[in-house]
């Protein structure tokens, strides 16, 4: 079988979210997969960390990138005399044109429900490139129960058109750091001092930051707040990181709050291990991988009750209503002040992230594409 995917999003630096995804998918169909033809097709030469080519897997750079989905990648699989037997693309986006079937994936609506949370352009793409994949991709993938639900309630699609596979996360970065000697140089790199709660995401909106930090400067133990992430790219106001970023020295915590940046995944394994509770209070998750991340470093969990959260994290996590800083302050305050709750939940964490791989997303990926 020939496939091809769409690996556009797999090869840029400093990964997150879809880029991760679409990279880790990539690098796990090589390893479990000699069975297939691929062609991965991108817009420029490989990363060095993807996948070396060989027998069946192999690269092609296509030209131009500017309209990748609208010209690019249909006058290949038009014009190519050996047309693949299905095209997937790990992103919302399929060819708008294409003679052989297509496969994509759908992280989450949150376009949908929080629209004033995107600017103009992003919304528009999101809303009418996302509505054209779900109605004309001969499959779907979701990386959640609860974004597939989403889709079959908002686009009255059939649901066995749709499969929902979870993500994975990095196994081998991420683990229980007990040495803290090897966690020291990284909390001295960043300025972290004394005990700390920690956030990982990207600086936005939907993410619920204000009412994190709110809750925070209100809650009564001596604790550093942590923000790891990177901002938008700039001229994007309508994601209002800025605000974000002035929300500290608004409530007189910008002693207290540190926001890191981009953090790199070995140093990232560092910072979660030696935080007392990780905490995600986000509006709208598709899936959530730092989650995953945060119970395999021993790190117990604070998450929304809403969206996916519930489902990844399970009884490991411990959850509040987004919309109530004094629902995000008691559960922060309680497993702050509980020793044997903190334990319980980091025991329950690390039993829970044993039910997910980026291998096994792989391989229920590689079902579904076998299959179309």
């Amino acid at each position: 079988m020939r496939i091809w995917i769409d690996g556009y999003e797999a090869n840029t630096s400093n990964r997150v979210g879809s880029g991760q995804y679409a990279y880790e998918i990539i690098k796990n169909l090589e390893k479990i997969d000699r069975k297939n033809e691929y062609l991965i097709l991108l817009p420029k030469v490989p990363l060095d960390d993807l996948p070396k080519e060989r027998v069946n897997w192999k690269y092609k750079i296509l030209k131009p990138n500017k309209l990748w989905t609208r010209l690019t990648l249909p006058a290949v699989l038009y014009f190519t005399k050996r047309r693949p037997d299905v095209f997937f693309t790990p992103t919302h986006y399929i060819p708008r044109f294409s003679p052989v079937k297509r496969v994509c994936t759908i992280f989450d609506l949150s376009y949908l429900h929080f629209p004033e949370m995107f600017n103009a352009k992003d919304l528009y793409q999101l809303t009418n490139w996302t509505k054209f994949s779900i109605q004309n991709a001969d499959h779907l993938l979701a990386i959640s129960e609860f974004t597939k639900k989403d889709i079959v309630e908002n686009y009255k699609i059939d649901p066995y058109k749709i499969a929902a596979i979870p993500l994975g996360y990095d196994k081998e970065t991420f683990k229980q750091i007990k040495d803290k000697r090897k966690i020291a140089p990284v909390l001295k790199k960043y300025g972290i001092e004394g005990s700390y709660i920690i956030y990982v995401g990207t600086i936005q909106p939907r993410k619920n930051l204000i009412r994190l930090i709110e809750a925070f400067s209100k809650i009564e133990e001596d604790v550093i707040l942590v923000i790891v992430g990177k901002t938008t790219e700039p001229g994007r106001k309508a994601w209002k990181y800025q605000e974000i970023l002035d929300t500290p020295e608004k409530l007189g915590v910008e002693n207290k709050v540190i926001f890191t940046g981009f953090v790199p995944t070995e140093e990232l394994s560092a910072l979660l291990s030696g935080s007392k509770v990780f905490v995600l209070p986000s509006l709208w998750e598709g899936f959530g991988i730092p989650v995953l991340e945060a119970m395999a470093c021993g790190t117990p969990v604070i998450v929304s009750n809403v969206s996916s959260l519930p489902e990844v994290a399970s009884d490991a996590g411990t959850f509040v209503d987004p919309y109530s800083v004094g629902s995000i302050i008691n559960g922060i305050q309680n497993l702050l002040k509980d020793e044997n709750l903190r334990q319980k939940k980091v025991q329950l964490g690390l039993e829970k992230v044993k039910e997910f791989s980026w291998e096994k997303t792989a391989r229920e990926t590689l079902e579904i594409l076998e299959m179309s």
